[in-house]
């Protein structure tokens, strides 16, 4: 999924970062290094709770107005908006929705 997600977004002129998993840690090293415009991020990531990495992003100050966008598979968009998400997209999605939901995250002011 991701690398089918990956070749759309880049299809689509955006650069994309594969996150390393399932390190917490390296993940928010990465995009502390990266600086990505936006993160698109499943609630349910294979050792890890995406709504606790969200909040462990939130919590840290040079990310706390990254754009994220959520994804699920399950209707978990007020858990993720009041984890501090900008933005849900529900699976499963057609391309123009995911374009769309990015644009408008991304256009969004925290």
């Amino acid at each position: 999924m991701v690398s089918l997600l990956s070749m759309l977004l880049e299809m689509e002129g955006f650069s994309v970062v594969k996150m390393p998993e399932p390190d917490s840690g390296k993940i928010i090293a990465t995009i502390q290094h990266e600086k990505p415009s936006v993160i698109l991020m499943d609630v349910n990531l294979s050792q890890l709770n995406g709504l606790e990495l969200l909040r462990q992003i939130r919590e840290i100050q040079e990310l706390s107005d990254m754009h994220v966008l959520m994804s699920s598979g399950l209707d978990f968009s007020r858990e993720c908006m009041d984890a501090g998400a900008d933005g849900f997209i529900m699976k499963p999605y057609m391309p123009d929705d995911l374009i769309g939901k990015i644009h408008q995250v991304v256009n969004h002011t925290r």
